[in-house]
């Protein structure tokens, strides 16, 4: 009898939904500040989790477009934990070989958290190991809506004829265009939305909901999650081919 092991299928590029921080800190009669604090310091277990499973690629919904309407205070409070974020984990990043990027708006973020970002991005462009994305004042919809108002002005100087505007050439626009579509959405605290998170590129992901708060989403969880992928058929709105396992996309991993 062989006792050869088949390897599971395991996902290029994992996007993920952070949430339930605020709830993490008020069942433990935590500030709200508590939460978040402890939702960054998730992060780095939950990456190396994924590193270790072979994801090359990592998408993070850590500000949306929308949270611009919390309280002030909880605003300015999130922007200093990415801050500090990027003051302590950079070394580490580029140490571990990963690639770190920021989508999403930049005109409504403080200079010096631009600086910080824009550092961080330099600092790791060179890495090759993993991708990690991390969206600042993102949302699907201003995605997409740029990627139109850019192929608008290509028409508009004669660059391109309407009749020349492909889904392809819409996506070639879009924030993480460079990256191969996420195979696998993972939202955590029991809710069961997108949240205007890539909705493009979100199109034929799997989706895994689970009731964990992201603070307590640990490499456990990123082992259900990555099993409860593994045990799907991915069709593409075809048919189910004769490889099973070959569960990844058409679009080329390219990580420059």
């Amino acid at each position: 009898m062989s006792t050869e092991t088949v390897s599971q299928p395991v996902p290029r590029h994992v996007a993920i939904i952070m949430d339930g921080n605020n709830r993490w800190a008020k069942r433990r009669g935590l500030k709200d500040y508590a939460g978040h604090r402890a939702g960054v310091e998730a992060i780095r277990e939950v990456l190396a989790a994924f590193q270790d499973a072979g994801v090359r690629t990592v998408s993070l919904f850590a500000f949306s477009s929308e949270n611009w309407r919390r309280p002030t205070a909880e605003v300015n409070a999130l922007m200093k934990l990415f801050s500090n974020y990027l003051d302590s984990e950079i070394r580490k990043l580029k140490e571990d070989g990963v690639r770190l990027r920021f989508i999403g708006r930049r005109d409504r973020l403080s200079k010096s958290l631009l600086t910080k970002m824009d550092y961080a991005e330099q600092s790791t462009r060179f890495n090759r190991e993993t991708s990690l994305n991390i969206a600042l004042d993102y949302g699907g919809q201003w995605d997409i809506t740029q990627a139109a108002r850019n192929l608008a002005e290509k028409v508009k100087a004669g660059e391109l004829a309407p009749d020349e505007i492909t889904e392809e050439r819409l996506a070639e626009q879009l924030s993480l265009a460079h990256l191969p579509d996420p195979d696998l959405c993972i939202r955590t605290a029991g809710e069961h939305r997108l949240s205007n998170f890539l909705l493009w590129q979100l199109a034929y992901a799997e989706y895994y909901f689970c009731d964990a708060l992201w603070p307590d989403f640990d490499r456990d969880q990123v082992a259900l999650a990555l099993q409860s992928y593994a045990d799907r058929e991915r069709r593409f709105g075809g048919r189910l081919d004769a490889s099973p396992n070959d569960n990844n996309n058409t679009k080329g991993q390219n990580l420059a």
